[in-house]
């Protein structure tokens, strides 16, 4: 048990780590947005980029799963959507109150659906000040900062894209990123 918590707070540090590094500002770049926000933006940016060209070059395959219990294709897909909400709600304090929509399983709506959530998930990240950073927050029923709930999601998000990269390569398709 302290080994599961001690590599999680391990893999936070490291993804922590990985922002702070991200956001050091390039010599000459003085245009670009800088601090935490910009770094989780572009983040959010690249994953959105990802998640949404798997979901493009995956059609066809949304039912596919590895093994009996395991998330399908779309699964994956929608959980990312249903996350960016949960998210953007918790960042901008605006209560997601309403029902959640049927699972997307057209490609296409799944794509459109993939970068709007995307999109008010930078807008939510891109207006938030230092100070909101540190604001209490609740997910999942834990209290953290706005910081760590945006820290939690990317790290979670990261891991489903390996494992759609997983799904992708096991059904013989190349990311288009790879190609």
């Amino acid at each position: 048990m302290i080994d599961f918590h001690m590599k999680k707070i391990l893999t936070q540090y490291g993804v922590y780590a990985l922002v702070v590094a991200l956001m050091v500002p390039l010599a000459g770049a003085q245009s670009q947005p800088a601090g935490l926000q910009a770094a989780f933006a572009k983040d959010a940016g690249t994953l959105s980029d990802k998640f949404t060209g798997l979901a493009r070059v995956m059609s066809g395959k949304y039912d596919w799963k590895p093994a009996q219990g395991v998330r399908s294709v779309a699964d994956v897909f929608n959980l990312i959507v249903k996350e960016n909400g949960l998210l953007a709600s918790v960042l901008s304090g605006t209560p997601n109150t309403g029902a959640s929509p049927a699972p997307i399983t057209d490609p296409e709506k799944m794509q459109e659906a993939l970068k709007a959530s995307y999109l008010n998930l930078q807008k939510a990240i891109a207006a938030l000040s230092d100070n909101d950073l540190q604001a209490p927050v609740k997910l999942f029923g834990r209290d953290m900062t706005k910081q760590g709930a945006l820290m939690l999601i990317s790290q979670d998000q990261h891991e489903h894209l390996g494992q759609s990269i997983a799904y992708a390569r096991s059904n013989g398709v190349v990311p288009p990123w790879s190609k």
